[in-house]
């Protein structure tokens, strides 16, 4: 994370747009715990598999901000992030849920 000022001057616009996109992954996984918290068994486990995909998403990005991954990396990751959230609408589709007129 960004310790001071000084350091948030340095980095270059990129990293600063890269930090954004963490801090705004972060709010949605911030957002949706409550949520999750209040689904089903079965339901929570698929939510926090989504959510913990999101927040491996925002380090890729806090990775790139430091210089620790390239442009390239970071695109390799959001791309493997998109397929594994597929992949799970794919293989464990939402269940039905029965309502009165069911």
């Amino acid at each position: 994370m960004i310790r001071s000022l000084r350091e948030a001057v340095r980095l270059g616009r990129g990293a600063q747009r890269a930090l954004a996109s963490a801090r705004a992954l972060d709010d949605v996984v911030s957002d949706q715990l409550p949520v999750v918290a209040a689904l089903p068994e079965d339901l929570r486990v698929r939510a926090a598999d989504y959510l913990a995909e999101l927040v491996m998403l925002a380090q890729a990005y806090r990775h790139y901000a430091q210089g620790w991954i390239s442009r390239n990396e970071l695109a390799l990751r959001g791309r493997a992030t998109t397929d594994r959230l597929a992949e799970m609408r794919l293989s464990r589709p939402a269940t039905a849920h029965l309502t009165e007129q069911d």
